[in-house]
């Protein structure tokens, strides 16, 4: 990560969070701290004063400062830093202040960053008035420990969902489980999907993924209600279970067909909205309290990955995804072809439709763009069935392309055939149709150019019999 990046990861999380600085030493003495960024909800919360004028920050955030221009020297503090940023191992403390009246409960991980005189850390914490007594007894640096280890797997990943995956093993394996899941929900467009599962070896649970369609979005609202804003829900004896049969008895009849008799429950929440829930299920219930830690330490880094996760897959769908139609934009095309270019993608054979779309001026032009719009819904969709099995794009305008890898050229030839017949009768979504396939692979610039050429030929055909 480069330094000009901090601020941008930071505010990717919804808790208080900055980014610290320890500089290197030679002699292993603890370097000058700095406070290199702090997201809104960090920097608003530091400099907020109490009923007595009092804050936390002595002065307004600038960042990149020591820590000593804000706040007085604080030695355990240091050391959490240190052991952090310097020796890169994870931190969690649930400390008091001396000089302030309120408990935190404070998260640190290394940070990676371009910068050979500083070692960095990101700096996560929640704080309370009052103590939380079974905070304080319950704390377990062995289960803090892991559980950061497992989490810390999900930053910087190139492949989130199989790291979600181990991290759902991690997590089964120390709660001592039969199963753990992350389910992704999307109440407003009524969808949800698995993000990371884990079953034990041999045990009769059926994969979660094909019991989870956006159906279940059902079950998980019904979740809410019956949590009645805990953030923990347990289950680990018939009593409990029975509660559950009260509060929401279609539930309960899917959990003892389950055959589940354990489980613990928790929301994922981002920006006070539920973005999914983990569980776990059929857990070592003799160790109940321990595993609550375990999961509410797992809760907290998680949802912030995953709305990270969340907002890049969205901007990565908006960068590559037409709106209007649903199939693959200009600039996916563009990729691809870099990809074939460079032989980053390799194939045997190679085929590509060109299928520009008839009459959408006139339709524009007389009936609105409303209609216009619906006319290429109605085509992108009819080459989304044709070509269900191939990468539909579409170039611009009124131009979709299609890239088929391996396919034969008879069963291509077969579906452009029946298209360009359907698009002569009257009444359907007409197209002008260049199809060109090259047995030998060969280059995806050649390939799109003989494509276009033939469209160009069909498409003055069909005008001319217009006429």
């Amino acid at each position: 990560m480069k330094k000009e990046e901090l601020q941008k990861f930071v505010d990717s999380f919804h808790t208080m969070t900055s980014v610290l600085s320890v500089e290197r030493t030679t002699d292993g003495s603890i370097g000058t701290i700095r406070i290199e960024a702090g997201n809104p909800q960090y920097v608003k919360s530091m400099e907020r004063k109490d009923g007595d004028g009092n804050s936390v920050f002595s002065q307004k955030f600038i960042p990149g400062s020591n820590y000593e221009m804000y706040m007085a020297k604080e030695l355990n503090f240091e050391k959490f830093c240190y052991q952090s940023a310097i020796l890169r191992k994870p931190v969690h403390a649930y400390i008091q202040p001396e000089r302030f009246p309120f408990w935190i409960n404070l998260f640190m991980l290394p940070v990676d960053v371009d910068d050979p005189e500083k070692g960095y850390c990101s700096y996560s914490l929640e704080v309370s008035p009052e103590a939380d007594l079974e905070t304080m007894t319950r704390l377990s640096a062995e289960i803090s420990s892991n559980v950061l280890k497992a989490c810390i797997k999900l930053r910087g990943t190139k492949d989130f969902l199989k790291t979600m995956d181990d991290v759902m093993a991690d997590v089964r394996e120390l709660c001592g489980a039969e199963t753990c899941c992350v389910l992704r929900t999307d109440f407003k467009n009524r969808s949800c999907s698995v993000l990371g599962a884990s079953a034990k070896k041999g045990t009769y649970v059926q994969d979660i993924r094909q019991v989870i369609s956006d159906e279940f979005i059902d079950y998980a609202e019904s979740w809410i209600e019956t949590l009645m804003g805990s953030n923990c829900l347990i289950i680990q004896n018939e009593a409990d279970m029975e509660i559950i049969h009260q509060r929401n008895p279609q539930w309960y009849a899917s959990l003892t067909s389950a055959h589940v008799e354990s489980l613990v429950l928790l929301p994922l929440m981002h920006n006070e909205e539920f973005i999914g829930f983990i569980w776990v299920t059929n857990f070592d219930t003799s160790k109940v309290l321990r595993i609550k830690e375990t999961l509410e330490l797992v809760t907290f880094f998680i949802a912030s990955e995953v709305a990270s996760y969340l907002l890049l897959h969205q901007l990565e769908v908006l960068s590559n995804v037409d709106l209007l139609t649903g199939v693959k934009n200009r600039n996916a095309m563009n990729n691809l072809v870099l990809q074939l270019v460079s032989k980053t993608i390799s194939y045997k054979t190679l085929s590509v439709v060109f299928a520009d779309l008839n009459g959408l001026k006139p339709v524009n032009d007389i009936e609105g763009h409303n209609a216009g719009d619906n006319l290429l819904k109605r085509a992108a969709q009819i080459l989304k069935e044709t070509f269900s099995d191939c990468d539909i794009y579409r170039a611009g305008g009124d131009e979709f392309v299609v890239v088929a890898l391996d396919k034969s050229e008879e069963n291509l030839g077969a579906r452009v055939e029946k298209l360009r017949q359907k698009s002569k009768e009257k009444g359907n979504v007409s197209f002008a149709i260049g199809f060109f396939h090259d047995a030998n692979g060969g280059d995806i610039r050649k390939a799109m150019h003989e494509a276009d050429v033939l469209m160009y030929e069909d498409k003055k055909a069909h005008y001319a019999n217009c006429r």
